[in-house]
């Protein structure tokens, strides 16, 4: 009988985790592209992905997919919803949008933190304070750009309902992945 080494079973746990990370930042690049007629601004599936997927991941790698993504944008890829028409690189990022970029990032731990081995009210609380961590960081962001008595008709109302159906879906997709492999597994 062959046993692994220690070293062995070290790089291939490394290289797993450099393909999580590396496909889930394709995934949410992908998912800034995609654009949703919704009233009263169009929808990306931007936020679906982030808080999906690190409810998936967990708090480490969902952490580190984020990064990359983050990492890929500034190197100059144009991987952020409207990009390259609205920018690349630092220029979006220190743009009106970037306070939620950034958010995104901690709340990504966050969301895989709280979630962790959670059934579908825990999963959702989770990424409902994601989803709060992301509007605080880009709310505070955005009021360097706008006036401050539109801030919430700017960065936040327009956004919100089609949110909270992002993390109802999520949810329901996780808990349904789940069941499905639990049920495969038997």
């Amino acid at each position: 009988m062959h046993r692994s080494s220690p070293a062995n079973i070290l790089s291939i746990d490394l290289l797993r985790a450099c393909g999580l990370v590396i496909g889930a930042a394709v995934l949410i690049a992908a998912s800034a592209k995609v654009q949703i007629p919704f009233w009263p601004v169009p929808m990306t599936l931007h936020t679906l992905a982030v808080l999906s997927l690190s409810v998936i991941l967990g708090p480490r790698l969902g952490l580190a997919a984020m990064a990359a993504y983050l990492g890929a944008g500034l190197a100059g890829f144009p991987v952020f919803s409207g990009s390259p028409a609205r920018g690349v690189g630092a220029a979006y990022l220190l743009g009106p949008t970037g306070g939620y970029l950034l958010g995104y990032l901690v709340a990504s731990w966050l969301t895989g933190r709280l979630a962790r081995d959670g059934g579908a009210l825990r999963i959702a609380l989770a990424m409902l304070a994601g989803l709060c961590l992301v509007y605080a960081a880009g709310l505070s962001w955005l009021a360097g750009f706008v006036p401050s008595k539109s801030l919430v008709a700017t960065g936040l109302a327009p956004f919100l309902l089609a949110d909270l159906l992002k993390v109802g879906l999520g949810t329901a997709m996780i808990c349904g992945w789940r069941s499905l492999r639990s049920g495969a597994a038997r």
